[in-house]
C-alpha cells in the first residue's frame, strides 16, 4: 500500500498549478501518490498537467466541473494510500510537508496529523497557524483547540488516516462552498489521536480569483448552513466561539467602485463599517 495519497483539485489555476506539483512531486518522503482532479477547466491546466505524467506516480482524472468538493470526493474515491493529503492547486508546501505529517501520524497512531500555516501573495506573508512544539491529544475539545477550530478549519495543513474517513463516511457536502465549515469539525469530532507538527509549513497562496467565495445567495446559504454547523459542534462540546459569534457572510456596497460600507453578519449580531475598517453601528439580532 502506498503511504500517502495526494488530492489535488485543479479548475483554472494555470499561473500557480506548476508550482504546486513542483513542491510536491521534490518532496522527500516518495511512497506517495499523486491524483490531480481537473474539474472542468477551460485554460491551459491540463497541459501543465500533461508535462507531469513522466511520474509513475502521477495520475489525472477527468470530470465535468462540478465545484470543489466533488473534486476532493473524487479524488478520494481513487485514492488507495493509509494517508490522505489535500492540497489546493494554488498553493504549495515545504518538501519536507509530507515526510514530517506522515513520521508524526505513524509515531503517535494519529488520525490526523497538522501542519503550520504561512498565509502569502507577492507583497507580504504572515504564520496564520504556528506549531513550535509535537502535541499529541484524543479530547475532543483539545482537538478542536489545536486545530485552532472553530476560528479556522482548513483542510489542506493536514493528512488523515484513510481508514479512518472510510469508516465514519467522511466525504465532503457535494456542490458546498465553504465545505471546510461541515468536513472539518467531522473529523475533529469523530478521530482518534491528533499530533500536531513543528517544523514544516503549508504555504496557502491569497490571491483575488481564490475561490472564496463570492457575495452569492449560494455562497451566502453555504456559508450559514456551514457556520450553523460548527457553532452546534461549539455548543456541544462547550468550545470558545469568537466573541460576537461566527461570522456567517459579508456584505459590500461601493459607490463609483469605492468602498463605502461593508456590513459583517454574525450568528447574533450586525455590525455596519465605514470603508470595512471603521464599525460605527452593531444591531443584535436573532438567529
Amino acid at each position: 500500500m502506498v503511504k500517502i495519497s495526494v488530492i489535488v483539485p485543479v479548475y483554472n489555476v494555470e499561473k500557480y498549478l506548476e508550482r504546486c506539483l513542483e513542491s510536491i512531486v521534490n518532496q522527500t518522503f516518495k511512497d506517495i501518490e499523486i491524483i490531480c482532479v481537473n474539474d472542468g477547466s477551460t485554460d491551459n491546466s491540463r497541459q501543465i498537467l500533461d508535462k507531469y505524467n513522466k511520474y509513475p506516480n502521477f495520475k489525472v482524472i477527468e470530470q465535468k466541473n462540478a465545484g470543489l468538493s466533488e473534486a476532493r470526493n473524487t479524488g478520494l474515491d481513487a485514492a488507495l494510500g493509509e494517508y490522505i493529503s489535500f492540497i489546493d492547486s494554488d498553493d504549495f508546501i515545504d518538501s519536507n510537508f509530507l515526510k514530517t505529517l506522515y513520521q508524526a501520524a505513524i509515531d503517535n497512531n494519529a488520525d490526523i496529523a497538522c501542519a503550520s500555516i504561512i498565509r502569502e501573495n507577492n507583497e507580504k506573508h504572515y504564520n496564520l497557524i504556528t506549531y513550535n512544539h509535537i502535541e499529541c491529544t484524543a479530547d475532543i475539545r483539545e482537538k478542536f483547540e489545536l486545530a485552532k477550530s472553530p476560528r479556522f478549519n482548513f483542510v489542506w495543513n493536514k493528512i488523515y488516516k484513510r481508514d479512518f474517513l472510510i469508516q465514519n463516511n467522511i466525504r465532503f457536502v457535494p456542490g458546498m462552498i465553504y465545505e471546510d465549515l461541515c468536513f472539518t469539525p467531522d473529523v475533529l469530532e469523530k478521530s482518534g489521536i491528533l499530533v500536531t507538527c513543528p517544523n514544516t509549513v503549508y504555504h496557502y497562496w491569497k490571491h483575488k480569483n481564490t475561490l472564496i467565495k463570492g457575495n452569492t445567495d449560494k455562497s451566502r446559504a453555504d456559508k450559514i448552513f456551514g457556520s450553523k454547523y460548527l457553532i452546534e459542534k461549539c455548543k456541544k462540546y462547550n468550545l470558545k466561539a469568537p466573541s460576537r459569534g461566527y461570522l456567517l457572510y459579508k456584505e459590500d456596497f461601493s459607490l463609483l467602485g469605492i468602498p463605502i460600507l461593508r456590513i459583517y453578519h454574525y450568528e447574533a449580531t450586525k455590525i455596519y463599517s465605514l470603508f470595512g475598517v471603521i464599525p460605527y453601528l452593531k444591531i443584535s439580532k436573532s438567529v
